[in-house]
């Protein structure tokens, strides 16, 4: 066994000691001692590179509500060496930058601004002398607070909701209905309702469960941000039902009678919902004044009154016989 080691050894070493293999290691070498020159060369020639740099507001009071966050980050485009850049992607790194939450709120209006020069103030201390900052984005940084102020406002729904043709949208609900709005008292006084960002869904049959963000409002701060909205779609059927006829503008001691006393309201509605339907929830009206003023045997009859949650509603027919009784 320890013969075959060293015959293994040996033919090793003569191999890599043989001629072709020689060259090839000397080129190895002279690769290596090239591309470490270029790369110093390359890495002491001047770049322009974007670093982003955390951002952190202390010392925010406990009675004090963030109502709109300042970004969390910067992102800054800085000139230098190649060196120099090289220390800040692999090195440390840079650090988070730090802004005291009172040293901007002395005017204590609701909004704060940290100005450009204060960025650049915080940024300098982490960059080498040789570092020259192109740009810094945003600019600036702000921030809206307020001290607890709120209120209950209800959430609206904005999009386009359409059902499939033989649906129909039977409820819409919003959950929570109302959300507590955060800001200071001209930001609350100017709004009465929150919207959803845009929902927009066709052609469903089925019941739609969406998680929808609640629109930005400058300065305030929505709890919760984000609602959940049903949507329920319901079959649509058409149904009929029997209404009594009425009598408008009778003189008093006149009865008028119609021939038949009831007509047929057809109307389409939800599967769901035509059990809620009753008669009373219509109204058919027959006018007085139209049998004074015409000369037929005939009388008008109108559909007057619908329930909001059906949809062409319309009379079976439109003239019926009367009679007026003294």
């Amino acid at each position: 066994m320890k013969e075959q080691f060293v015959k293994i050894y040996r033919l090793i070493g003569s191999f890599l000691l043989s001629i072709v293999n020689r060259e090839f290691l000397i080129f190895l070498f002279f690769l290596a001692v090239s591309g470490t020159f270029w790369l110093l060369l390359a890495l002491n020639e001047s770049y322009e590179r974007e670093f982003e740099v955390p951002v952190v507001l202390t010392g925010v009071p406990r009675d004090v509500v963030i109502t709109t966050e300042m970004a969390d980050t910067v992102r800054i485009t800085v000139r230098d060496k190649g060196f120099s850049l090289a220390a800040y992607m692999y090195g440390d790194g840079l650090t988070p930058i730090t802004f005291q939450f009172k040293n901007y709120t002395s005017k204590d209006n609701g909004h704060a601004v940290i100005p450009q020069a204060d960025l650049l103030k915080q940024l300098n201390t982490q960059l080498y002398g040789s570092t020259k900052v192109i740009s810094v984005k945003p600019d600036k940084l702000e921030f809206y607070y307020n001290h607890g102020i709120s209120r209950r406002l209800p959430v609206k729904l904005v999009g386009t909701v359409v059902p499939d043709k033989k649906f129909y949208l039977s409820r819409t609900i919003i959950s929570p209905s109302k959300v507590t709005v955060y800001a200071n008292r001209n930001v609350l006084d100017s709004i009465t309702s929150v919207s959803t960002l845009p929902l927009h869904i066709q052609n469903f049959e089925d019941t739609v469960v969406k998680t929808v963000t609640l629109r930005p409002i400058r300065g305030a701060k929505m709890v919760p941000p984000e609602v959940k909205v049903t949507l329920c779609a319901d079959i649509l059927t058409e149904e009929s039902i029997e209404v009594p006829i009425e009598a408008v503008n009778m003189p008093e001691g006149k009865v008028l009678r119609t021939f038949p006393s009831r007509v047929k309201v057809r109307f389409v509605v939800g599967a769901s919902q035509y059990r809620l339907i009753k008669a009373d929830h219509f109204r058919v009206e027959a006018d007085y004044n139209e049998l004074v003023e015409g000369q037929t045997d005939k009388c008008n009859i109108y559909l007057r009154k619908t329930p909001a949650n059906v949809r062409n509603a319309r009379l079976d027919i439109n003239q019926v016989d009367y009679l007026v009784e003294q």
